[in-house]
């Protein structure tokens, strides 16, 4: 508890390593004793070790072991490292060869015969080095890109060549994102082994590397690659049109520099034509855009390609709002590429916009289609309610209504359509639902046992505690991890690890991750402290005053907040949103004047009651902009104003859920609907809350 001071001091050395940040955390390690002095000589060591200033290193991690028990393996660990890359071998031998004996319960233990394996390399001792990885040979770690590595090296320096360069291959294949995919590639170069990999491999490579979004990496590979003699003409071609798809990413590819590849009738020509596709779609060409896909259809019917160019196609005339050609290129794809990632969303949407256009029936067959094949997807929900709508308005079966809104409530409980299922359920009156197997068989993510009795006394807890507060926040989570029994108990022990230095953004972020279901759990399904991390109250008070001033609901206030920066008063988006509320500087200046601030700067809205001062102010006026209707409000803070204008202007909407489900925009979409889910989950929480406070009392 006493080295909680240090974390703000010690997150600021581990980012900025400036002089400042040194010279505080040292004050702080030398005016401490135990063990928060040893974090502190902890977050010294490591901050010296990124830098390079070994011996600094060394004298921090032997303080750190001199003043405190509990971060002992890191001191040692991390001390062997400063050796190793200084090249004081004997020590580093030294720590690393009693290593596992003296710490049996370190996460590092699995590391050790790697950097034992390199010592003995770097003293030129391929035998030893073989010796340590070869007692592990059958161990999890030896399915590791830096295992494979290190026995590569001992197979090369011990003359075993062709070993080391099919291990090399590997490394370089098995692990293409990794570091030592590189170093491999390196050391085949070095050994004139660079031809035994094939062409098709290196270009699974570079594949490999575009599919991670790394396209300027990609884009390199595949040109290199074309340039080798050995390749084909046909290859060639290939690999120049998948590097311009990696242009096309980066939003540089030029329709001349396109054309200029040869066309060919294989998937290379299918790729080259949806580019192609891409670029008049980015002109509003719909002429061309339509000629391209027809050529697809006629020369590469069974292209994955063509699924690519359909999508995109209906994605274009959605925004049109040209609603039956949208319809058309959707329901062609999900007919050609039943299974393509695409067809779920595409049929849906196929679905939708048929509803929009009064073609009830076929919207009906779509649905209960969409239903049927594509079970488990996110557009589910949609098409349950939806389904329902349509037997209760359009074919005047309310018994059918009732069954496909009562499964929306119970499988998908707090989705945005699961409480106006309930409304629609209310509406019916006392309507037996129908009795359906097909629905009743569906059923909410199980729920694992989870508890929120958190051992903080567990040696692996309290170093994690130790690992916050020095700032090395990447081993927090495989620290709790290590614990007995930290799968009922983990997630929740990480998160409020950050949660108590108020950082809710990473305790949220921790916990989605630990339980993605948790949007169709009840309220009494997960402890209130898995709720209270995922559903935070920080800066409430003035939340609740500041929205009382503007006329608002303080938990709309709270739940835009959450869906815009997760409570993180520090954020700064792409688009130059600034803080808690997301306010753009152009917007905190006109409130800041009209709430008499002078000498406004955009850093102010990164002060929490700066932001939810000024963005309480800008969510009123955009409410009495839409006529205090919330789902026009939220869609226009997302998106503008002027496109809500616009999609309100295609109009006939028979309530606001028809708006909210014909937003264009995915993004802007999920953010309304999620927006109106985190609103109600607050209400349930604090309502929870107090009937557990009220039964307290009561015994």
């Amino acid at each position: 508890m006493a080295s909680s001071q240090l974390r703000p001091m010690a997150q600021q050395l581990a980012s900025m390593r400036s002089p400042a940040a040194y010279a505080g955390v040292s004050a702080y390690a030398h005016a401490h004793t135990g063990e928060a002095s040893a974090a502190a000589y902890i977050a010294l060591g490591h901050a010296y070790l990124l830098d390079h200033k070994f011996p600094e290193a060394v004298n921090a991690f032997r303080q750190a072991n001199v003043q405190g028990t509990a971060l002992d393996d890191y001191a040692d660990y991390l001390e062997a490292q400063a050796h190793l890359q200084s090249n004081n071998l004997p020590q580093a031998e030294t720590i690393l060869s009693t290593f596992a004996e003296k710490h049996p319960d370190s996460i590092f233990v699995v590391s050790v015969p790697v950097l034992q394996a390199n010592l003995f390399l770097q003293e030129g001792d391929p035998q030893a080095a073989l010796r340590i990885l070869e007692a592990h040979k059958g161990e999890a770690i030896a399915n590791h890109a830096d295992y494979q590595l290190a026995l590569a090296k001992t197979y090369q320096m011990a003359g075993r060549l062709p070993e080391a360069t099919q291990l090399f291959r590997r490394t370089f294949l098995g692990f293409p994102l990794s570091n030592e995919a590189a170093q491999a590639k390196t050391q085949l170069a070095a050994l004139g082994a660079t031809s035994s990999l094939t062409v098709e491999e290196r270009s699974h490579h570079a594949d490999a590397l575009y599919n991670a979004g790394r396209f300027n990496d990609a884009a390199e590979e595949y040109r290199a690659l074309a340039a080798d003699p050995a390749v084909t003409e046909g290859l060639r071609s290939s690999l120049l049109v998948a590097a311009a798809s990696s242009d096309w990413k980066l939003k540089r590819l030029s329709k001349e520099t396109l054309e200029r590849l040869p066309d060919s009738n294989d998937e290379t020509g299918a790729r080259r034509l949806y580019l192609l596709m891409e670029l008049a779609r980015n002109k509003d060409d719909g002429e061309t855009q339509r000629s391209i896909v027809e050529q697809m259809e006629s020369r590469f019917p069974s292209s994955p390609w063509l699924a690519e160019a359909l999508y995109s196609s209906g994605n274009m005339y959605l925004l049109r709002k040209d609603f039956p050609n949208a319809i058309a290129y959707y329901g062609e794809l999900t007919k050609r590429f039943p299974r393509s990632n695409y067809a779920p969303s595409a049929h849906w949407r196929a679905a939708w916009f048929n509803y929009r256009i009064g073609q009830y029936s076929e919207a009906a067959r779509l649905m209960d289609e969409q239903i049927a094949v594509y079970h488990g997807g996110k557009e589910i929900p949609s098409a349950l309610y939806w389904r329902g709508r349509l037997y209760q308005d359009q074919e005047r079966r309310p018994d059918m209504a009732a069954a496909y809104y009562t499964t929306v409530s119970r499988v998908y409980r707090h989705y945005y359509y699961a409480s106006i299922a309930q409304q629609r359920l209310a509406e019916l009156g006392s309507v037996t639902p129908a009795n359906m197997s097909s629905l009743e068989e569906m059923h909410p993510e199980p729920i694992p046992t989870l508890s929120d009795d958190v051992p903080e006394d567990d040696p692996h807890v309290v170093r994690a505690h130790l690992l916050a507060n020095a700032g090395l926040n990447e081993y927090i989570a495989p620290e709790i991890q290590a614990a007995d029994g930290s799968e009922e108990w983990g997630a929740l022990a990480e998160a409020k690890i950050y949660a108590s230095y108020g950082e809710n953004w990473r305790a949220m972020r921790s916990m989605k991750r630990a339980i993605p279901f948790y949007t169709s759990a009840p309220i009494d399904a997960l402890p209130m402290g898995y709720w209270r991390i995922l559903f935070p109250q920080a800066y409430w008070p003035t939340i609740k005053s500041e929205s009382e001033k503007n006329g608002l609901d303080p938990y709309m206030v709270a739940a835009l907040i959450r869906q815009e920066s997760e409570f993180n008063p520090g954020a700064v988006s792409h688009a130059n949103a600034y803080g808690l509320m997301q306010l753009l500087p152009s917007v905190g200046k006109s409130m800041a004047k009209e709430e008499g601030i002078h000498h406004f700067a955009t850093n102010d809205l990164l002060e929490p009651d700066t932001n939810i001062r000024l963005g309480t102010r800008y969510l009123r006026q955009t409410l009495d902009r839409f006529n205090s209707q919330p789902e026009y409000t939220f869609a226009a803070y997302n998106a503008g104003d002027n496109r809500v204008a616009d999609w309100q202007a295609i109009g006939h909407y028979s309530g606001m859920d028809e708006f909210v489900e014909s937003i264009p925009f995915t993004e802007t979409r999920e953010y309304v609907q999620a927006i109106i889910r985190n609103e109600q989950i607050y209400r349930e929480l604090d309502h929870a809350s107090t009937t557990q406070e009220r039964a307290s009392a009561t015994h």
